[in-house]
């Protein structure tokens, strides 16, 4: 499914929600969401059916059949198409904007891109930062999985890996896959960050989240830590990326959080692991054995992270290392089974063409520390949000929301379809050597 970001709709959305109407209120998936509270409320019934209700890839054997088309978009998708006032943010060049193929080919020895089965992808030099090539990398489609990126780089540095974390029954009770969490045992977190990203369990990430205080709480740092990383696409709604209502992520955010990613060795050591074993109780061991098969199969494979859902349809994170260069490819709503061969083949062309292609864009560096703290702040004060009565708080409200429009307009700037479409760019290479 894919959704597209309306400036002046995510506002009406935004104060529909805080005066009581968020029913009839439209998702406003391009502006950051207050997360949700889980202690009994609807709101918190409504996250937790998420959790719980929908079901994400482990293995192969959970894989479904490959087919032969690559995916289309929804009804709904179809329908945010044909809105032809929609935005498009463009952080990190203009030329991302454009909801196409973005590509600069060099006037001689030209690499055509190869056909990639997926509605969104981007390669990019993790160490300079250039976009070498992308297609919709500002689409918003749901990250399955592949969020679970974003949370462990948000966790690993707030969370000591010699710490245990205690399970709770919504941990244990999380929809599989999973490891199989025992509510009321105590697992490290060193070994919960090796499940979430060996085998991508759900219940891991799930307890994980709930070690910083409550699942409220780390979502809240969760969106924060999007926001510090310049990654204003992402939703984040569950942190193990099943599906929930206005959950969404971009190929060009993924691209940002897997260069943090990158620069976090924690997270590498974990993610480069291939093989691991957790200790579900006294009696029982399992094997966690690393579904990344770009580690083993790929020549430079160094890390990354394969995601599925119905919805989603296939997403994957990859990075890879030749010769001192470092790239990162990101793919959305690709094709099931086709994701890692795709991710292989832009990889290809990318050590090829690095340093010959003219960037189509760049990705930008996180915000300074002080920033994010302050971010982080104001995501936790969001999730202790009172409710205001709505005879006395509207005018209220109204004005803080139009300020951080007026706020969030001057730290983005947008780019309509139609000019970024417009933009000097084509995916046939040149003709001649």
């Amino acid at each position: 499914m894919k959704l597209y970001a309306r400036g002046r709709l995510a506002a009406v959305a935004g104060l529909a929600a805080v005066l009581g109407l968020a029913a009839a209120a439209v998702p406003a998936a391009g502006a950051p969401a207050a997360p949700a509270a889980l202690d009994g409320s609807a709101a918190g019934a409504t996250a937790a059916s998420a959790l719980h209700g929908a079901t994400s890839r482990a293995g192969a054997s959970a894989r479904p059949s490959a087919r032969a088309t690559a995916p289309t978009d929804s009804v709904a998708g179809a329908r945010a198409r044909s809105q032809r006032s929609l935005v498009r943010q463009d952080v990190g060049g203009p030329e991302l904007a454009s909801p196409g193929v973005v590509v600069h080919y060099p006037a001689k020895g030209a690499i055509p891109l190869p056909q990639i089965p997926a509605s969104a992808y981007v390669i990019a030099d993790a160490k300079t930062g250039q976009v070498l090539a992308a297609k919709d990398a500002h689409g918003l489609f749901q990250p399955a999985s592949t969020l679970k990126v974003l949370t462990a780089v948000t966790l690993i540095p707030l969370l000591n890996p010699d710490a245990t974390v205690l399970t709770s029954t919504d941990a244990a009770q999380t929809e599989e896959f999973d490891v199989g969490l025992v509510a009321g045992r105590r697992y490290k977190v060193s070994d919960l960050f090796k499940a979430i990203l060996l085998i991508s369990a759900n219940d891991a990430a799930v307890a994980l989240t709930e070690a910083t205080g409550s699942l409220a709480k780390g979502m809240a740092l969760i969106n924060a830590e999007a926001r510090h990383l310049q990654a204003y696409d992402v939703v984040a709604k569950v942190p193990n990326g099943l599906p929930a209502d206005g959950q969404v992520e971009s190929a060009y955010d993924e691209a940002l959080i897997a260069r943090q990613a990158l620069a976090t060795p924690a997270f590498m050591k974990y993610d480069s692991t291939h093989i691991a074993q957790f200790r579900i109780s006294p009696q029982t061991v399992v094997s966690l054995v690393n579904q990344n098969r770009l580690l083993t199969d790929y020549p430079g494979g160094i890390g990354g992270k394969i995601g599925w859902t119905v919805a989603a349809e296939a997403t994957y994170v990859g990075m890879a290392r030749r010769h001192g260069v470092t790239l990162i490819v990101t793919l959305l709503h690709c094709t099931a089974l086709q994701e890692i061969t795709a991710a292989e083949k832009l990889l290809n062309w990318g050590f090829a063409m690095d340093g010959k292609v003219r960037p189509a864009g760049e990705l930008v560096r996180p915000l300074p520390a002080r920033t994010k703290s302050a971010a982080r702040a104001a995501s936790a004060s969001a999730a202790k949000l009172p409710v205001v009565p709505l005879a006395t708080g509207a005018g209220a409200i109204i004005l803080v929301l139009l300020g951080a429009g007026w706020f969030g307009l001057r730290r983005r700037r947008s780019a309509v379809r139609a000019a970024a479409s417009a933009a000097p760019s084509s995916q046939d290479p040149p003709q001649g050597d």
